[in-house]
């Protein structure tokens, strides 16, 4: 695999679901337990996935009556809370990536769509809060990705200008917000994008998975 030329990166920006981590199970369960409260049809796995990544309200709201929305979304949130500790694991090797990174001196932020209350379940659950220099939730903004925002906001925090940043993602949207952001974006294909979707964004690179990190940045 290629080395990317990073000299000047000071930046590692992750989005959280279906990059760092896979909570699908969770994500599954606790949409179609909503559905089903409501007397919706429940949906196969697949459809549910690729509703995934524009926020929790998003989620539902494609497949639920505008008035039932607020309901069925609170129902989602009682159960998802409780389902993320049983449904959710980190991809093979996360640790280890964030303590290479760490160790050559990133400053490392997640910048995800999901809430912030329940992205903070599954940081502290799946232990990754003492990695991480900044944590940004789309819930705290205007603008949710694919929306640049978000990395914009981080990139202001640290002071760092796009030159000196990486943003790494699962998904299309990923892809477009980085390059609204004009930061390099690499995304892996372990999310809810097929591989077509994300290269018809362009990234910077795409990778299989997240553990090729380690052969990109060295």
């Amino acid at each position: 695999m290629t080395s990317l030329n990073i000299k000047d990166a000071k930046l590692i920006i992750f989005d959280l679901d279906g990059t760092l981590l896979d909570a699908y199970t969770a994500i599954i369960r606790s949409f179609n337990y909503s559905m089903r409260k409501f007397s919706y049809p429940l949906q196969d796995n697949l459809t549910i996935r690729q509703a995934v990544g524009w926020g929790d309200a998003n989620l539902l709201r494609p497949f639920v009556k505008e008035k039932d929305l607020p309901s069925a979304l609170s129902v989602y949130r009682r159960h998802h809370k409780v389902a993320l500790l049983k449904g959710s694991h980190l991809f093979s090797n996360v640790y280890k990536i964030l303590v290479y990174l760490k160790d050559k001196g990133y400053k490392l932020a997640i910048a995800s769509n999901r809430p912030t209350r329940f992205s903070w379940i599954l940081i502290r659950h799946l232990r990754l809060e003492k990695y991480f220099d900044y944590i940004l939730c789309a819930d705290r903004l205007r603008h949710a990705k694919p929306h640049p925002e978000i990395l914009n906001k981080i990139m202001k925090k640290f002071s760092v200008r796009p030159s000196r940043v990486i943003y790494v993602g699962d998904m299309a949207i990923d892809a477009q917000a980085g390059r609204r952001a004009k930061v390099k974006t690499i995304i892996v294909t372990t999310g809810s994008s097929s591989r077509r979707q994300i290269q018809k964004e362009k990234p910077y690179l795409i990778i299989r998975i997240l553990t090729d990190l380690l052969k990109i940045l060295h």
